[in-house]
């Protein structure tokens, strides 16, 4: 391909000027999130010859189905970009580990073939877009991340181009935590259940951002262990990302694809489906029978202890591992407000040595019990952002790395940092407070629900 873009595997975008230049998030094979996932369709003898022949590997955030090691093992050559995150942690892992790493400057263009060059956007959730132009036409790949404070910023960008495609994380709603029970060990049905059509969010993700074309994107995995394949009934299949589409100034295009701008040809890529068979955890090295050691134990107090955030937050944090409970204590006689985390021994014990605690939410057969008052938005804002974002990622877990970390952030982009924390602290939870009332007095499939939602994101875009 002269020059255009294709898209394959869960979150690859290829980028081609005279060959490939660029892909991004590769992941080719092997599993994630010890296990859990794999790929939903096979990628392509044409798609992964294309991949081992960029020069260029950009990796949007630490997530095992977007920096994935056995596909990285075979791109050693290539020149890896980052975001420039604070505390800058995939690069220095990855150049621990020999690889090179450039760090791509905030919010500045850089070349990388004759007609292609990105811009990097890195928020303060240790996510990271990519504005990629190609010929004078625009990708703005947002792989899981959502608007931090940058979305003007890339509203703006849209606006100078003609040619515009957005690729974004679209779907029920699985890929989180939502293997959540009560405390007498129900399971609670998650978002998910409700199958809200997705190309309703679609539509309306892509008419907030101004561009012409959407592609499905990041959002194509499959589970397959025995004790997380249950969260199949909740992924997105790719028939389902069309439920609901209806747009006037945006096309929905097949989330794999080929698209040659010499040509002006869109061809769709038909990779096979993979068809799977649960898979014992034990093939992973997880026993549920098995007992913490005494040491990991140790660790297992003292990850969390760091966390300073939590001692604000929780009275403990339990973990269940062989049916023997740990308790990390931080208030000895409040037991008001907590969490049981019911997991295997081995998946836990590595989360916490190489700190990927969010790795175990993901993977979805850790079970999660809530006790006290949480809200509808569970382990969000207090617990997963502080241990997986900014401690695990960011390496902020004292109150005085937190104030400097949320510092660099603000520097870097102070409306944008403000709009972020309106919406994190004050938005969303007036949002969820307000839809779950809104759910209980009306269907959430009738045209007034509907119409209320819609006028809430006119609201939200005019606002952020």
């Amino acid at each position: 391909m002269e020059l255009g873009f294709e898209t394959i595997g869960n979150a690859t975008l290829i980028c081609h000027d005279h060959g490939p230049v660029l892909v991004t998030d590769p992941w080719m094979e092997g599993s994630a999130y010890f296990g859990s996932w794999t790929l939903s369709h096979e990628v392509p003898a044409e798609q992964r010859a294309a991949i081992q022949k960029c020069p260029f590997v950009w990796l949007s955030h630490g997530h095992p189905d977007h920096l994935s090691m056995e596909t990285l093992e075979k791109l050693r050559d290539r020149t890896l970009l980052v975001a420039n995150h604070f505390g800058g942690r995939i690069r220095d892992d990855l150049r621990g580990m020999g690889f090179s790493v450039h760090v791509l400057p905030d919010r500045v263009w850089t070349q990388l073939s004759p007609h292609i060059r990105v811009l990097c956007i890195p928020d303060v959730n240790q996510d990271s877009v990519l504005l990629v132009d190609v010929g004078g036409r625009l990708l703005v790949n947002l792989n899981d991340a959502g608007d931090r404070g940058w979305g003007r910023f890339v509203r703006k960008v849209v606006r100078e181009y003609k040619e515009s495609y957005l690729l974004a994380l679209s779907g029920y709603g699985d890929a989180d935590m939502i293997n959540f029970f009560t405390e007498d060990n129900q399971r609670i049905p998650p978002y998910a259940a409700r199958k809200t059509p997705v190309g309703r969010t679609i539509a309306r993700q892509a008419e907030q951002y101004g561009v012409r074309y959407f592609v499905p994107f990041s959002s194509m995995h499959k589970y397959q262990r025995a004790d997380s394949v249950w969260a199949s009934a909740y992924t997105t299949t790719l028939d389902d990302y069309a439920r609901g589409f209806e747009s006037e100034s945006c096309t929905l295009l097949p989330a794999f694809i080929r698209r040659d701008f010499t040509r002006d040809a869109v061809e769709p890529i038909h990779p096979r489906e993979r068809a799977l068979h649960p898979v014992d955890p034990k093939e992973f090295g997880d026993d549920w029978g098995e007992l913490l050691e005494k040491e990991e134990a140790h660790a297992l107090q003292e990850y969390f202890r760091a966390i300073h955030h939590l001692k604000d937050a929780l009275d403990f944090v339990r973990f269940r591992v062989g049916g023997q409970d740990h308790v990390v204590e931080f208030h000895r006689r409040r037991f008001r407000r907590g969490i049981t985390f019911e997991a295997p021994r081995q998946s836990l014990a590595t989360a916490v040595r190489y700190r990927v605690f969010d790795d175990l939410l993901i993977g979805n057969f850790m079970k999660t019990t809530l006790h006290g008052e949480f809200g509808a938005r569970g382990l969000y804002p207090d617990f997963s952002p502080y241990v997986a974002k900014y401690a695990d990622n960011g390496q902020a877990r004292t109150r005085n790395e937190l104030r400097e970390y949320f510092g660099e952030y603000r520097r870097r982009d102070p409306l944008g940092f403000l709009r972020s924390q309106v919406e994190t602290h004050c938005i969303r939870p007036l949002q969820t407070q307000s839809a779950e009332l809104l759910r209980s007095l009306v269907p959430a499939d009738s045209a007034f629900f509907r119409t209320a939602k819609e006028t809430y994101w006119r609201a939200r875009r005019v606002l952020l």
